[in-house]
């Protein structure tokens, strides 16, 4: 075994790695950029290692700088985690150079696996099942619409060089093939530096099903499936582990295939088979597909430990230290049902936009493992990933594990930034996933309902309210009504209300006109009669409640004076980002829909589009300019010449 490593990554994961290495005695190195100074994972790490600036490129993409460190530390081997530099053959090649040990399979067996045609023409001669479609060379846009025409719409176009959605557009018809070709090719170059796509034969009712494999070089063994079908724009939401439906036949022909897939490059370490699985008519042994190798260790392999026992990152560092495979394929058994859900900064109704800010407030529930890169008082940055956690639940049956995720999901609470958290409680409280009737469309499907933006209820305002006016302690609230008012108007952004104080532990709140009457009794607070699993958080983004769908109120003094703001007709940058194009020019006409600009974040493009028709006033961004959040971008003017709001 290692007795010291560096670890090429930041966040969640490189906190992952760390808990694994302390649990085994072996000391730890952590990289940082400007951006994570003062990072969860620098402060786990024994040692780290500052790389440069906050940009990826500068810093965590820098293989030089990373092996330097290594070699400056004392390091032997380095664990890639994923992204960056996880799946990047060249990075191996030089670690090995270098006489350090990568923590991950041969740059050889990456390089097969790298592009998605070659890959799939490697598992067709290892007898593995591929999707019907074109993974050839020529990518003249003529040709790969004959193509198309020949598999037949819809069709999926995908970056041969991709992964996370990026440079992925399903098109329904031959009259959009050209539009969404060039998108794809667009965004594949942007995010990976390769144009190339392959076309693939869309499948009807998709699920996305993946195998778990590990190898030492020669022979490997799989720990069976997680069903990751669960997605929004092709990017996974919830996973679990087995998959619904799954019978004993059908695990077995998947996992031989991933096991002839693994072995078939002589991989080393974890990985992961990704299938596209058919399931109009339930899983078939014949309905399943190959659609990449992941020659990492994936996000999602939590729910995968949770059923197997198995710590995937001991696993990594025991082969790649020399020893052999753990375990047989025999000694394996799944144990009982797991859920992760990926709880993420951004902005749902606003179509998932990721968002940035600071933790004014984070506190995970006590019955799930929470994988976390961040603390409170950390900040989102809009450089990386926005994921907060990783929430993971386990239990003796799906039902049980899903219940569990729904509590600990109710019981997480994030104040500060926007989240996902809303969103992912109405996925566990859906119908058709609570039945484990699951597929890659689910989401879109029913997006209008899991997405809902009704008003908090009456009650949870209430409480804000009451913490608002600072009387959400319990313990203090008896002793302030002797100097302060009985009765008192507070205010915050966006309304105001009354406070009228009874006695220990008991107050009325009016609000929009209704009065409800609040008490703390038990441990637990109660509105008008009734009992509620809220709790009242102060903190300096403001106050909130929890418990449920969460709501923040911030408070305002009563004497400030509110402006309005200026620009009203302004198109802004919903996030920080590079503007990458701009469609339109001053005094040109508009059409609602039409395409104004489009901005690169978070290493995905966002069209912004027109709301209305108009006229341009200004345009006040160029290609190539970075903007903040909130930046103006576009304005249109009204008949009269002023302007009118627009959405982005």
């Amino acid at each position: 075994m290692f007795s010291k490593i560096l670890i090429a990554n930041r966040g969640e994961i490189a906190c992952r790695v760390i808990d694994t290495c302390r649990r085994l005695g072996v000391g730890t190195v952590a990289v940082y950029s400007d951006a994570d100074r003062g990072a969860r994972h620098v402060a786990l790490a024994d040692e780290a290692v500052h790389i440069g600036g906050p940009a990826p490129k500068d810093s965590y993409l820098r293989g030089n700088a990373i092996i330097r460190a290594a070699l400056d530390t004392g390091a032997q081997a380095i664990h890639p985690g994923y992204g960056f530099l996880s799946e990047n053959p060249d990075f191996v090649d030089a670690v090995n150079a270098a006489g350090l040990v990568f923590i991950g399979p041969s740059a050889d067996a990456i390089r097969a696996m790298g592009l998605k045609d070659a890959a799939k023409a490697l598992m067709e001669r290892a007898g593995v099942p591929v999707v019907p479609g074109y993974h050839g060379d020529d990518q003249d846009a003529g040709f790969l619409a004959d193509q198309a025409d020949r598999i037949g719409y819809p069709v999926l176009i995908k970056a041969v060089a991709g992964g996370g959605g990026k440079g992925m557009r399903k098109v329904d018809r031959a009259a959009d093939f050209a539009d969404a070709l060039a998108s794809a090719q667009g965004e594949a170059q942007t995010a990976f530096g390769n144009p190339a796509v392959l076309i693939e034969k869309y499948v009807t009712a998709p699920r996305h099903i993946e195998v778990q494999v590990f190898g030492n070089g020669q022979r490997a063994v799989h720990l069976f499936e997680r069903d990751c079908s669960l997605q929004r724009r092709h990017q996974k939401v919830i996973e679990e582990a087995p998959a619904p439906g799954m019978t004993p036949e059908v695990r077995a022909a998947m996992g031989a295939a991933a096991v002839r897939a693994a072995e078939a490059i002589g991989y080393a370490g974890a990985g992961t088979i990704e299938f596209i699985v058919d399931g109009s008519r339930g899983l078939r042994p014949d309905g399943f597909w190959f659609m990449e190798m992941n020659t990492r260790l994936q996000v999602e392999h939590p729910v995968t430990e949770a059923i197997t026992g198995v710590d995937l990152v001991e696993w990594q560092l025991r082969v790649a230290s020399g020893e052999p495979l753990p375990a047989r394929q025999q000694d394996l058994t799944i144990h009982g049902h797991a859920f992760e859900a990926r709880l993420y900064a951004e902005d749902v109704p606003a179509g998932f936009l990721p968002a940035t800010g600071r933790l004014a407030h984070l506190q995970f529930a006590g019955n799930a493992r929470n994988e976390t890169g961040v603390r409170q008082g950390d900040s989102i940055s809009p450089w990386y990933d926005p994921m907060i956690a990783k929430i993971v639940t386990h239990g003796p049956t799906r039902a049980i594990a899903l219940r569990a995720l729904e509590q600990a999901l109710v019981d997480t609470e994030v104040a500060g930034t926007v989240t996902n958290l809303d969103f992912l409680i109405a996925l566990t409280r859906h119908a058709g996933f609570r039945a484990g009737e699951v597929d890659t469309g689910l989401i879109g499907r029913d997006l209008d309902a899991l997405l809902d933006q009704s008003e908090p209820a009456p009650e949870t305002r209430a409480l804000a309210v009451l913490g608002v006016a600072g009387l959400h302690d319990p313990e203090v609230r008896g002793g302030v009504t002797l100097w302060a008012p009985l009765r008192r108007t507070v205010t915050w952004e966006g309304g105001e209300g009354v406070v009228e104080v009874l006695g220990p532990g008991q107050a009325r709140v009016t609000l929009d006109g209704a009065t409800h009457e609040v008490s703390h009794e038990g441990g637990r607070w109660w509105v008008n009669g009734a009992p509620r699993r809220s709790r009242i958080v102060a903190h300096p983004a403001g106050v909130s409640v929890f418990g449920g769908r969460s709501l923040t109120l911030v408070p305002q003094d009563p004497l400030d004076r509110q402006t309005e703001a200026a620009g009203g007709g302004m198109t802004l940058s919903p996030m920080p980002g590079l503007v990458k194009a701009v469609f339109v020019a001053a005094g040109q006409g508009v059409a609602a829909g039409d395409r104004l600009a489009i901005l690169e974040a978070m290493k995905m493009e966002h069209t912004l589009t027109a709301a209305r028709d108009g006229v341009v006033a200004e345009v006040l961004a160029a290609a190539g300019d970075q903007v903040e959040a909130g930046a103006p971008l576009i304005r249109l003017a009204d008949e009269d010449g002023g302007a009118a709001p627009t959405a982005a």
